[in-house]
């Protein structure tokens, strides 16, 4: 059988257990005075979803639903065919645990497939090409995966979204795996971004711990509900994993932006020769569904006080930060202009432009490549559309994050 018979008939299987899901959700919402036909509808939904995991499909051999996997892995390279790929895992559970071992992290295939790719580093190389459609309207920002060199939106993959929050001394960046829902409560939601008055200092805050070692540092380690002490991990957390400063421009001087970012949750040793990042391999509830399955979710928080998700929780990493800080550009005599080359990436002049490299001290053992290596580097192609080109150590959240901090206004920097 071909690998495209197989994948129509994995895709029936997934579509019938999405149609028994929403079914399941329907029946659900009866009146009192039904429930014996919504007990017996249950029975039957559970009866069919036992038949789905007893399927022929279900119990293939593990040698050869493997070999199956990767011939569809390698052949599926790219989206939006990359999407059978992420269907396999919507099969069963032999078939989701198959599927994670054969498709590798970022770092190691290039390829984004689950959502938690988004959370892993990103190629050495080349840079993982990506670009931001702006909606002033609606205050909002979508990350998109740019799948061919004309940078077209309309054949992008969509990865993350913002909507920016004024509040009266800072500004928010609610970062989401959906367009339509930036909610905390929300099982899409990633992290935030958060500025100061002067939009001059930001703080990237992720909604899980970034690495196993990290040290929670907080001024109030709990809270107390009915008598029972909760952890501040329970909801959607907020962990600090890095810090964005904008260097004070008061005199008014022509000239770019500075910046620097402190990356508490990437030891500065990750990019050193046999170094790496820390790597994480899932959600604190698996959202690995959330690129194309149809599963229902239910919100990671049930706590009816949100205050509690509101606690900062610093993490502190045991070894040195990485540091990246702003290519410095060059004047251009003829232009009139400060130059940076972005090989052909970016093709409007903006002070939003900008490119990161590793900042590093003559103690630490960087080869002088890896130290002009362009880490991130974010820049604008036209009206409301800017691209951004990330690699290893930074992770597609991060890289996103911090491209974000440069749409907010600054009093005291130009």
């Amino acid at each position: 059988m071909s690998l495209r018979s197989i994948m129509r008939e994995i895709k029936e299987v997934r579509n019938g257990i999405g149609n028994i899901s929403r079914r399941r959700s329907f029946d659900m919402r009866v009146s009192h005075n039904h429930r014996a036909r919504s007990q017996a509808t249950l029975d039957d939904t559970l009866s069919r979803v036992l038949f789905v995991q007893q399927s022929r499909w279900a119990n293939l051999p593990p040698e050869l639903l493997h070999n199956v996997i990767q011939r569809l892995e390698a052949s599926e390279g790219t989206w939006p065919a990359r999407k059978n790929v992420v269907a396999c895992a919507g099969v069963c559970k032999s078939w989701r645990e198959i599927t994670k071992e054969v498709v590798k992290t970022p770092e190691q295939c290039g390829k984004l497939t689950f959502p938690i790719s988004l959370k892993q580093p990103g190629p050495r190389e080349p840079a993982m090409q990506c670009f931001i459609k702006r909606d002033r309207s609606a205050s909002t920002y979508k990350l998109f995966l740019g799948l061919t060199p004309a940078l077209l939106v309309e054949n992008g993959k969509f990865l993350f979204a913002a909507k920016k929050v004024r509040h009266a001394t800072s500004t928010d960046y609610i970062i989401s795996l959906s367009s339509e829902d930036f909610s905390r409560a929300s099982n899409t939601y990633v992290g935030k971004l958060r500025s100061n008055f002067l939009g001059t200092k930001f703080t990237i805050y992720d909604s899980q711990p970034p690495h196993s070692g990290a040290v929670v540092l907080t001024s109030r380690p709990s809270r107390r509900f009915y008598s029972k002490q909760v952890s501040p991990r329970v909801p959607a957390g907020s962990y600090n994993i890095a810090n964005i400063v904008y260097e004070l421009n008061v005199l008014g001087t022509r000239g770019p932006r500075r910046m620097q970012c402190t990356m508490h949750s990437i030891p500065a040793s990750s990019i050193q020769v046999g170094g790496n990042a820390p790597t994480p391999t899932e959600f604190p509830r698996s959202l690995d569904e959330s690129f194309s399955l149809p599963f229902s979710k239910e919100p990671l928080v049930d706590f009816s006080s949100s205050s509690l998700s509101e606690i900062p929780i610093n993490v502190e990493s045991k070894e040195v930060p990485l540091v990246l800080k702003n290519k410095a550009p060059r004047w251009h005599e003829q232009l009139q202009c400060w130059c940076l080359n972005f090989r052909g990436r970016v093709t409007v002049a903006s002070v939003k432009n900008f490119q990161l490299v590793a900042s590093v001290e003559p103690s630490q053992l960087v080869t002088q490549a890896d130290q002009d290596k362009v880490i991130l580097q974010f820049g604008k192609i036209g009206k409301d559309i800017f691209t951004m080109d990330y690699r290893y150590p930074l992770s597609a959240f991060q890289a996103f994050a911090i491209c974000l901090s440069s749409f907010d206004t600054k009093l005291a920097c130009e």
